[in-house]
């Protein structure tokens, strides 16, 4: 049976305050509507529908291929919203779920409940609810005495016996198809200006109709974004799942509520996450590995049994064994071969470290290739831009770099070959030679 998905992203958000649509800004790194989409792409058999509307062209532009598309113009509620649809799906589905980009938090598992509700179900309409005292401006549900779905009441048209029902209204539907699209020929216009989409449980039961309220077990999937207040509630409660999560596949986190970890991120068995720790974008971590405390890694790859301490790591990556910081900087492009050790206060760009090398501190490496077993010497720094362009700087296996040394790009540094403390190093060293001075100049050869 074919489900279609349609989600209502076309408001301004204007409690927001903000000139980003409401939908498009971020939550744990990715735009609210993209959680919806995820959700929509998970539970049905073609691409979901937005309903798009303030600021389209943005919208489009973040979600792209994912979704199709239809314009709200004017923008006149919810019932008006989801009628813009019905060219693109009437006759193509069986079913017609209802979600929103801006409530980030409800997972596909609560919908996948919520359609199957429907699939057995004799009537046109399930909807999820929401037992809580805590109404934030939920429309309310109105049952007979039978315990029956007779209407959905907006919180501003709602009586002071309604206003007190606990049981609220989500707006995550799911419909007959075929029955949805001539009922919202029906609704009628509100006292707002609006069309309301929950118009259509009165329809449905002035035609003697059943309708199914399915109260969802988890109070916090229905966090709608309004505020930023929302925001911020909405990014802990998500971060705690995804935490806990995490925990539950043997990664221990030392203190969770300090740790940071996007829903892209990837973290193998027997890591150790220290406090104060940020893990992002597409990220991916070994096993047993201890990264932090106090420690940024973004769209970067690590294997396993790596430390990282008090460091920043971007776009960088990092085989088996490797260890860092405290205060290192792998920037992007930076490749640290198994068993390299950086110390404190290191930084490197857009280099190679080969297997054993060691950089303890105070230096920095940037379009560099080392061979193994380089000792990177305390001050030193490749010159690797002249003011137009950077120049690259080849160090062969076995080189010993001495404190404060400049290599001064394009330079190659023969295998075997060591320079002194305080070296300016500007021409091509032969293998196993010692260079010293400024301008560095051979001394001897090395046994």
């Amino acid at each position: 049976m074919k489900t279609s998905v349609v989600i209502l992203a076309a408001g301004k958000g204007t409690r927001m305050h903000s000139e980003l649509p409401k939908v498009l800004h971020p939550i744990l790194g990715q735009p609210l509507i993209q959680y919806s989409v995820a959700v929509a792409q998970s539970v049905a058999q073609s691409p979901p529908v937005l309903v798009v509307g303030h600021a389209a062209e943005k919208v489009r532009a973040a979600v792209a291929e994912a979704a199709e598309y239809v314009l709200q113009e004017p923008q006149l509620g919810t019932g008006h919203a989801v009628q813009q649809a019905e060219t693109r799906l009437r006759g193509k589905s069986e079913y017609v779920l209802i979600l929103y980009g801006d409530m980030p938090l409800v997972t596909a598992e609560t919908v996948q409940k919520l359609l199957d509700v429907q699939k057995n179900h004799i009537g046109p309409i399930s909807v999820l609810t929401l037992i809580s005292d805590d109404p934030r401006g939920f429309g309310r549900i109105v049952r007979g005495e039978d315990g029956s779905v007779r209407a959905i009441v907006e919180e501003a048209q709602a009586t002071p016996e309604e206003i007190a029902i606990k049981e609220l209204n989500t707006g995550v539907f799911c419909f007959s198809a075929d029955w949805l699209w001539d009922a919202l020929k029906r609704v009628e216009l509100s006292p707002k200006g609006e069309y309301y989409l929950t118009d259509l449980v009165s329809i449905a039961v002035k035609e003697g109709r059943s309708v199914r309220a399915i109260p969802a077990t988890d109070e916090t999937e229905m966090i709608g974004i309004n505020t930023r207040v929302h925001l911020s509630d909405a990014a802990a409660n998500m971060q705690q799942r995804i935490n806990r999560a995490w925990m539950l596949a043997g990664v221990t986190l030392q203190d969770p509520a300090t740790t940071y970890i996007e829903p892209t991120v990837q973290i193998g068995h027997d890591t150790v996450i220290a406090p104060n720790t940020h893990l992002i974008g597409s990220t991916e971590i070994g096993t047993a590995c201890i990264i932090g405390p106090n420690t940024f890694i973004r769209d970067s790859k690590l294997g396993n049994r790596c430390e990282v301490f008090a460091s920043v790591v971007e776009a960088a990556l990092l085989e088996d064994d490797v260890d860092i910081g405290p205060f290192a900087h792998l920037r992007k492009g930076a490749h640290l071969a198994a068993g390299v050790h950086m110390g404190n206060f290191g930084e490197v760009k857009n280099s190679y470290l080969g297997p054993g090398t060691k950089m303890g501190h105070f230096s920095y490496l940037g379009d560099t290739t080392t061979g193994a077993r380089v000792n990177i010497g305390a001050g030193t720094i490749t010159c690797n831009y002249d003011g137009e362009h950077k120049h690259p700087t080849e160090i062969a296996d076995d080189v010993f770099i001495g404190s404060d040394t400049m290599l001064v790009a394009p330079l190659k540094i023969g295998a075997g070959a060591r320079t002194g403390a305080g070296s300016v190093v500007t021409k091509t060293v032969a293998e196993k030679t010692l260079v010293v001075g400024m301008p560095a100049r051979a001394i001897r050869k090395l046994d």
